[in-house]
C-alpha cells in the first residue's frame, strides 16, 4: 500500500454534472467553489467564484478556506491506507482493482468518489465546511473503529462532488490553480480592502481553529501577533538583455543565493523567524538564538538562510542535510553552520518601512548589520559595476560564489508584495545540461493522469544505464501525448504503477545544481532537474555517461 501514499495536485474531476447545488451553509457550496476553480481556465472566473463564495459563505468556512488555500491544511486524522480499504470494504472491490482504478485515476480522493455508489443527486450534506473539519481534528486521536464510523457517515451522506473535496480534506492539499494572489485579490474585492494590506493580514502564525473572520481580515490580527511576518517581494525572470533596464546607475545589483528566503523578525523580546512558505524555522535553526538578546525590537530584516563558513555561503545540499530534523546534531553544526545574508530592512524601530525608497532601507541595513556586527547576521553585499557589459562577464562567476545569478533592484523601489513586474528581475545563468535516456515512467497527477508524465532517465556506464533522477515537467502537452504513446507501445515490465520502457528516447536534462548523495545509484543528487528538450537528433549510445556526471560534480559540487 506504500504507492497509495501520495500528495497529488487537484485534477479536474469527472464528477456528475449537476451534482453541486446547496445553500450556503452546506458543504455543497464548498463543492461547487472546488469544481469551479479546479475546472476554469480563466482567471477571472475563478476570481469571480471567490468573491462570490467569500461574499456569502459561513465566516467559519471562510475562514477554512483560506486556510487550506494556504497550506494550513489540519493534521492528518485518517491515513490513506485506511481510507483505500474501507472503500473497498464499502463495494465490495478486490483489493487489485482498486489500485487499478486509482492507478488510471491518478487522484485518490476522485477514485473514492467515483467508487463508492451515488445517491439521489439532489440529496447534499446538511453540515457546513468547517463541521466536517472540526471532526476530523476531534477524532485524530480517537480509536480507528471510532474513525472509520464518522469516515464511512459522511460518505454516505453525501454525493460525489461532496466527498471528492471531502477527501481531499484528508489525502493532500488543495493545489487547484489557484495562486496565493488570487485568493488575496478575491479577499481583497469582498472586504474593500487594499490586496496588499489583505496579504498581510492572513500571513503568520494563526489558528483557524480559534480566529474569526473579522478579526483575520483586520487590523486585530496583526495587533495580536508579534511574530506576524510581512508579504515577500518577489521578482520576475528577466527575458530581454539588462542594457533594456536603461540607467545602470538606477539599480542595485547582489548575488541570487542559493539558500531559503526567509525574514528575521524580534519583537515583544522575542525572535522569530520564518521562510517564504510562511513556515515557522526558529527552531530549525539554533543558531538564530543568539541574535534574540542582539536584536532590538521592533525590527524586521528580509534575507537568505544559508549555511556559511567564514562569510561565504556553502551549498544548497548541506542546508538539506538540516531541513526537516528535530534534533540537530552537533557534527551538523559544525558541517553546515547557518548564517542570515540580510537584503533588505522591512521593519525599522517598530515602524513599517516598506514604503520607503531601497536606496534608503539598503543603507539603514548596512548601518545597522555594520554596527552589530554579529557572526550571524551578514550583510549581502552590492555588487560594483560601471556598464550591463561588465555586469554580464561578472555573471559567469556565479557558480564560483556559490549563487545563481544576480538579483537587480531599482533603487528607487519601494518593498511591494507578491510578483511585480518593473523593479526587481532576477538575471539567472544559465543551468547545467546532461543528455539521458528515458527508462521509466509513470502516470501523471490531476489532468496529466491518464499520461505516463512521469519519468525515470538513466546515463550510460560502460555497457549498463544508471538511473541517475527523475523529471516530470519541461515538455508541451503534444510532447507528453507522443512520449505517452511511446511508452504504451514499448513497455517491457511493470512494477505497480512504473513502466519499464525500451531506453530508446534521449532527452536533454536540465538543473540548477549537483551534489554527491549515498541515497542514489548513481552516487549524485540534481537540484530541480526538469527536462528542456526532446533530442530527437541522438541516439541512446551518444547520451552523457556516469562519468561525465562525475566530472560535473568535481566542478560545480564543492
Amino acid at each position: 500500500m506504500d504507492e497509495i501514499e501520495n500528495n497529488e495536485e487537484m485534477p479536474q474531476p469527472s464528477l456528475p454534472k449537476g451534482s453541486v447545488q446547496g445553500d450556503v451553509r452546506s458543504m455543497a457550496f464548498f463543492a461547487e467553489l472546488v469544481m469551479k476553480l479546479g475546472t476554469s481556465t480563466k482567471t477571472n472566473a475563478k476570481l469571480d467564484a471567490m468573491v462570490e463564495f467569500f461574499s456569502s459563505a459561513d465566516d467559519k468556512d471562510k475562514v477554512w478556506v483560506i486556510a487550506l488555500f494556504s497550506g494550513r491544511r489540519p493534521k492528518r486524522a485518517v491515513n490513506t491506507t485506511q481510507l483505500a480499504n474501507w472503500c473497498v470494504e464499502a463495494v465490495g472491490l478486490p483489493f487489485w482493482l482498486f489500485e487499478e482504478s486509482y492507478h488510471t485515476v491518478g487522484d485518490l480522493a476522485e477514485t473514492i468518489a467515483l467508487l463508492l455508489p451515488e445517491h439521489d443527486p439532489e440529496q447534499s450534506s446538511p453540515h457546513p465546511l468547517h463541521y466536517y473539519i472540526e471532526q476530523l481534528i476531534a477524532i485524530e486521536k480517537e480509536t480507528e473503529q471510532v474513525k472509520k464510523r464518522f469516515i464511512l457517515h459522511s460518505w454516505h451522506e453525501m454525493n460525489s462532488a461532496e466527498r471528492f473535496v471531502f477527501n481531499k480534506l484528508i489525502t493532500g492539499a488543495f493545489r487547484i490553480g489557484v495562486s496565493q494572489g488570487l485568493m488575496v485579490n478575491a479577499l481583497a474585492k469582498t472586504a474593500n480592502t487594499a490586496p496588499s494590506v489583505i496579504a498581510h493580514h492572513i500571513s503568520g502564525n494563526w489558528d483557524p481553529s480559534t480566529i474569526s473572520f473579522t478579526e483575520l481580515v483586520s487590523d486585530q490580527a496583526i495587533a495580536a501577533d508579534y511574530s506576524k511576518p510581512y508579504p515577500f517581494f518577489l521578482a520576475y525572470a528577466l527575458e530581454d538583455e539588462p542594457s533594456s533596464l536603461g540607467n545602470p546607475e538606477e539599480w542595485q545589483v547582489e548575488w541570487k543565493w542559493d539558500g531559503i528566503r526567509g525574514q528575521i523578525i524580534k519583537r515583544n523580546d522575542e525572535l522569530y523567524v520564518w521562510s517564504r512558505g510562511e513556515e515557522l524555522m526558529t527552531e530549525k535553526f539554533p543558531e538564530y538564538q543568539t541574535l534574540k538578546d542582539a536584536l532590538p525590537n521592533g525590527i524586521v530584516i528580509d534575507g537568505e538562510i544559508i549555511p556559511s563558513i567564514d562569510q561565504k555561503p556553502l551549498p544548497f545540499a548541506l542546508l538539506q542535510t538540516r531541513i526537516g530534523r528535530k534534533n540537530v546534531t552537533k557534527k551538523q553544526l559544525q558541517e553546515a553552520p547557518i548564517a542570515f545574508f540580510a537584503y533588505d530592512l522591512l521593519e525599522y524601530e517598530g515602524i513599517d518601512w516598506r514604503n520607503k525608497p531601497l536606496e534608503e532601507r539598503r543603507n539603514q541595513l548596512e548601518e545597522f548589520v555594520t554596527s552589530l556586527n554579529h557572526p550571524t547576521l551578514l550583510i549581502s553585499p552590492v555588487i560594483p559595476f560601471d556598464n550591463w557589459d561588465e555586469l554580464g562577464r561578472l555573471k559567469e562567476s556565479s557558480r564560483e560564489m556559490g549563487a545563481e545569478g544576480f538579483m537587480l533592484k531599482r533603487k528607487t523601489s519601494q518593498y511591494l508584495t507578491g510578483r511585480k513586474r518593473g523593479d526587481w528581475w532576477k538575471w539567472k545563468i544559465d543551468p547545467l545540461t546532461i543528455d539521458a535516456v528515458m527508462v521509466y515512467a509513470q502516470k501523471g497527477a490531476g489532468r496529466r493522469s491518464n499520461l505516463y508524465t512521469d519519468y525515470t532517465f538513466a546515463v550510460r556506464d560502460g555497457d549498463k544505464l544508471v538511473t541517475f533522477t527523475k523529471a516530470y515537467s519541461g515538455l508541451t502537452d503534444q510532447e507528453f501525448t507522443q512520449v505517452d504513446a511511446f511508452v504504451k507501445k514499448n513497455s517491457l515490465e511493470k512494477f505497480g504503477p512504473v513502466r519499464t520502457v525500451k531506453p530508446e528516447l534521449v532527452f536533454e536534462i536540465a538543473f540548477e545544481g549537483i551534489a554527491a548523495s549515498n541515497r542514489h545509484k548513481s552516487g549524485v543528487a540534481l537540484r530541480f532537474p526538469r527536462i528542456s528538450r526532446w533530442r530527437h537528433d541522438k541516439k541512446v549510445d551518444e547520451i552523457n555517461t556516469l562519468e561525465d556526471l562525475r566530472k560535473m560534480l568535481e566542478v560545480y559540487g564543492k
